[in-house]
């Protein structure tokens, strides 16, 4: 089953309470956050609902191991090594992102990882027209398909 990363664009300024309640079900605490959740019903459920709030697409392995390599943390703001998966886990990041996208393993079968990411507003910006029109028409909300990995790699 594929994967899907979301990304918060808009703050939280005029949300109406179903809105909010969505972003804490999905860890979207503050803008520039990223959570990789599963393609299915559910998930597009909440993604319908936050559309005017957020960009998402199908996101790559190499993009994921990315992620979890610069920005994933655990308590106390301490980044994730190497040694800590070996320790946990007895896996490499390789193999953990390969069983990952899998759905064999999860981010919460790391202990005390957190299961969003912190990201910096994306290098040269988002795109032309802004934060308040569809990607589809130039903006930088919306589905993006493949195209979320290029936004990804230039927000880490």
């Amino acid at each position: 089953m594929t994967k899907l990363a979301i990304i918060r664009i808009r703050g939280q300024i005029g949300l109406s309470k179903p809105v909010r309640d969505t972003f804490k079900m999905l860890r979207l605490y503050k803008k520039n956050n990223c959570v990789i959740v599963e393609a299915s019903p559910t998930y597009f459920g909440m993604i319908q609902r936050l559309k005017d709030f957020i960009t998402w697409g199908e996101i790559d392995q190499e993009t994921v191991k990315l992620l979890i390599k610069e920005r994933a943390r655990l308590p106390g703001n301490k980044k994730l090594t190497e040694d800590y998966l070996k320790e946990k886990l007895r896996t490499d990041l390789d193999t953990f992102v390969k069983e990952f996208l899998e759905s064999k393993k999860s981010l919460r079968d790391i202990p005390g990882l957190k299961t969003f990411f912190r990201l910096k507003p994306p290098t040269k910006g988002f795109e032309r027209k802004g934060t308040k029109l569809p990607f589809a028409q130039g903006g930088a909300l919306g589905y993006r398909k493949e195209k979320i990995n290029e936004l990804i790699k230039r927000m880490i």
